[in-house]
């Protein structure tokens, strides 16, 4: 490529956010609020499942652009809950 970033994605787009983190309610409540902050006006659909002490969430958004994308995954992996997040 020349320079330019190309992108599969055209936005605007609904866009699966994997969140990982302890089996704890802090971190299920710290992920949405981080989301929702970003999305404010978005509907956040959650998709739970747990193995072990673990908690996985994915949370599904309409995401406008890269930047959007970005400042939340930026946000969500600042946080101590979050132990990994894509």
């Amino acid at each position: 490529m020349s320079g330019t970033s190309e992108s599969l994605l055209q936005f605007p787009t609904d866009v699966p956010i994997k969140v990982f983190g302890r089996n704890d309610p802090s971190f299920r409540t710290t992920a949405l609020a981080i989301v929702e902050r970003h999305y404010g006006a978005y509907k956040v659909a959650e998709q739970l499942s747990k193995q072990g002490t673990y908690l996985s969430l994915t949370i599904t958004v309409h995401a406008k652009n890269r930047a959007e994308i970005d400042a939340v995954y930026k946000d969500l992996v600042a946080s101590e809950q979050v132990l990994m997040a894509f």
